[in-house]
């Protein structure tokens, strides 16, 4: 049985009760307030926003991450960064970002699409406050052709979406944000298993050592 979130936005249950998929709660909002409370605990949102107006929340217990420092570069891609072809920046066009991974290959118009209206101005609001980031790649000064956005608390960064319109510049952009966390020891959540993540050096742990990395450490 999912837990049903009330008007406080800092409760949630101990994900460990959750279903063997993940699903944990549903209801609440996208609420600033809510959506840290959740994400320093591993939990995010994860809805299709044209078939269920209620707000599911995801926390599962096998964790698919990339430890910065192991992110895997193939010798292809070390070229294409030497080449110097492409320029990345960070929080230079979250806007852009956020609707090319809402909108690339017509994912909008997808049965299951969950990056709605609602969400990205959630995620804005996030992005106003400092903890929502984007990583942009560009072709020349003006030409946005990849990127990927998500939350940073911490020295942790919880990847939400990425998208290309050229080959290889979403893996552009998730090396340099590795290149960026590497040197702070923290993760970067991937949420769910993907081929491409997968070839990228993501791995599995369990929930209990990725709270390790959440949880802030005393002085």
């Amino acid at each position: 049985m999912l837990w049903r979130l009330n008007e406080n936005p800092w409760l949630f249950p101990d994900p460990h009760g959750g279903e063997p998929d993940g699903m944990l709660a549903i209801g609440g909002d996208l609420s600033t307030e809510r959506l840290l409370a959740a994400y320093s605990q591993g939990i995010f949102p994860w809805y299709s926003f044209r078939d269920d107006c209620q707000i599911l929340w995801w926390c599962p217990m096998d964790r698919f991450v990339i430890f910065p420092n192991e992110v895997h570069v193939s010798h292809s891609m070390r070229q294409l960064i030497r080449s110097g072809r492409y320029k990345v920046t960070f929080n230079q066009d979250f806007d852009g970002v956020i609707r090319h991974c809402s909108t690339v290959d017509s994912r909008h118009d997808m049965d299951g699409a969950w990056l709605g209206d609602d969400m990205i101005a959630a995620y804005r609001r996030l992005h106003d406050k400092g903890y929502a980031a984007s990583v942009e790649v560009w072709d020349g000064d003006s030409q946005l052709v990849g990127g990927l956005y998500g939350i940073s608390i911490g020295k942790n960064f919880f990847g939400e979406s990425m998208f290309s319109l050229v080959p290889n510049a979403s893996k552009v952009a998730l090396i340099a944000l590795a290149r960026l966390f590497a040197p702070h020891g923290g993760i970067i959540d991937c949420q769910f298993e993907t081929k491409h993540l997968k070839s990228m050096g993501g791995r599995h742990i369990p929930y209990d050592e990725y709270m390790e990395y959440l949880r802030p450490k005393a002085e």
